[in-house]
Formats: structure tokens, C-alpha cells, sequence
């Protein structure tokens, strides 16, 4: 497949890239080899494969939610560099 240099810059600008005149040869090249690479997997039969949803067949074991001991807040806060008695002060990040 052709790319033109218009295309290539439309790309270019939808991705938010500045493309040097000296860059833009290798990157038709390289853009031109890709689609073409994708054409050849157009040839290939793929009626009767089935959708990929998951790289590896393991099923993740789950456990179920329970209610357990939990650690007391007073304990919880007692190193705390910074609290009010019932939560951690932190700096503000957000200006």
C-alpha cells in the first residue's frame, strides 16, 4: 500500500509528532512495510479460528469475600507522621 507524504503527516499530526523532511523517507518506508505486512495476513483463511479473548488458558482462582479481623483504627494511626485521631493528614497535591 502507498502512503503519500499528506498522508504521513496527517498521521503525524493526529499522534501529536513533529516529522523532519529527513525523517520523512524512512517513515513511508517503514509505514509502507507494515501495511503491507497487514495485507498478506488479509490472505490468510481465518473462517473457522476462533476470537483470541485471552492470551493463556489458566482461570484465575478466586476466593470468596468474608469479613475478617481487621487492624484497629487507634493502632492503624499510632505511626502515622501526621493524623486527627480518626485519619492520616497528608499533604495537599492538587493545586
Amino acid at each position: 500500500m502507498q502512503i503519500d507524504k499528506a498522508t504521513l503527516h496527517k498521521i503525524a499530526n493526529l499522534a501529536r509528532l513533529e516529522i523532519t523532511p529527513e525523517e520523512e523517507a524512512p517513515l513511508l518506508q517503514s509505514l509502507e512495510n507494515v501495511l503491507s505486512w497487514m495485507e498478506h495476513l488479509n490472505e490468510l483463511d481465518t473462517d473457522n479460528v476462533a476470537p483470541l479473548t485471552h492470551i493463556s488458558s489458566e482461570i484465575n482462582v478466586m476466593r470468596e469475600d468474608a469479613v475478617g479481623d481487621h487492624l484497629p483504627r487507634e493502632q492503624g494511626l499510632y505511626n502515622a507522621p501526621s493524623q486527627d485521631g480518626t485519619y492520616f493528614r497528608v499533604p495537599k497535591v492538587i493545586e
